[in-house]
C-alpha cells in the first residue's frame, strides 16, 4: 500500500472499492489479497518444495493446527499423492490449547484434539513432521506446536508450513514454506477463508486500515 493512498471509509460498498468482501461491520472493507486460483497454486508450489528439500516424501507427516491448518494439512497431503508416489497419505491434527502461553489472560479455550494416523501407532519418532498453519504472525502459536510435538515423540525433522506470513514476529520462528509474503500492519486483520470451513470461495482478505503512524512504516 502506498504511504499516501487513503483506504475506503467503512460504510464503502463493494462497488466502491475493487476486490472488497461485504460483511465485516466495524472495519473498513475487507481486500481480496488472494483468491481461489491463488491458494491452490501456492498449495501445489509448496508441495513441490516439500518433495525437493526432503529429496522425496517416504517419511512425512503433515499435521495441521486447528482450525484451518487441518484443512490446508489434507489439501497439501492430496498434492503430495499426486507427484510423489512413496507418500504414505499420512496427515492429521495438533491441538495446541494446552500449551499456549495466554491460557492465563483467555482460560475459557475450548480443547481439542490430537489425531494422528493410526499406521503411526501415536507416535512420531523418525519422522519428517511438517506443521501446517493458515497464518504465521507472532510465531507464539508454532512455538506451543513445538512443545506440543515433544509429548508426542522426538521427530527426525520439524518444518513449517503457513499459507500467509505476516510478519510482526515476536519470537525467532520462521516458516520453511511460504504460500504468500503480506506486509501489513498490525492494526489490520488477515483472514483465511477455506470453502470447506467458512462455506464461499477460498480466499485470504486483509481488513482494517493502518493507523498514521503505521502508514509512515511501511
Amino acid at each position: 500500500m502506498n504511504p499516501g493512498t487513503r483506504m475506503p471509509e467503512s460504510g464503502s460498498t463493494p462497488s466502491d472499492t475493487p476486490g472488497a468482501v461485504p460483511g465485516t461491520p466495524g472495519t473498513d472493507a475487507a481486500r481480496t489479497v488472494l483468491g481461489e486460483a491463488d491458494i491452490a497454486r501456492a498449495l501445489t508450489r509448496i508441495a513441490h518444495e516439500i518433495v525437493e528439500r526432503n529429496k522425496g516424501a517416504a517419511d512425512l507427516l503433515l499435521l495441521g493446527i486447528p482450525t484451518r491448518g487441518v484443512q490446508l494439512a489434507r489439501r497439501l497431503a492430496e498434492r503430495l499423492a499426486q507427484i510423489e508416489p512413496a507418500f504414505s497419505g499420512d496427515h492429521g491434527t495438533l491441538d495446541v490449547t494446552m500449551y499456549r502461553d495466554d491460557l492465563r489472560r483467555q482460560p475459557t479455550r475450548a480443547v481439542g484434539q490430537t489425531v494422528l494416523p493410526g499406521s503411526l501407532d501415536g507416535t512420531i519418532d523418525d519422522k519428517v513432521v511438517v506443521l501446517v498453519d493458515d497464518v504465521l504472525f507472532s510465531g507464539r502459536t508454532i512455538r506451543a506446536a513445538l512443545d506440543a510435538l515433544n509429548d508426542l515423540g522426538r521427530p527426525r525433522v520439524v518444518q513449517l508450513a503457513a499459507l500467509v506470513d505476516r510478519g510482526h514476529r515476536e519470537l525467532p520462528i520462521r516458516a520453511d514454506y511460504v504460500g504468500k509474503n503480506l506486509p501489513t500492519s498490525r492494526s489490520e486483520r488477515v483472514k483465511v477463508r477455506l470453502a470447506d470451513v467458512d462455506g464461499g470461495v477460498d480466499a485470504v482478505v486483509i481488513s482494517g486500515a493502518p493507523t498514521n503512524d503505521e502508514k509512515g512504516d511501511r
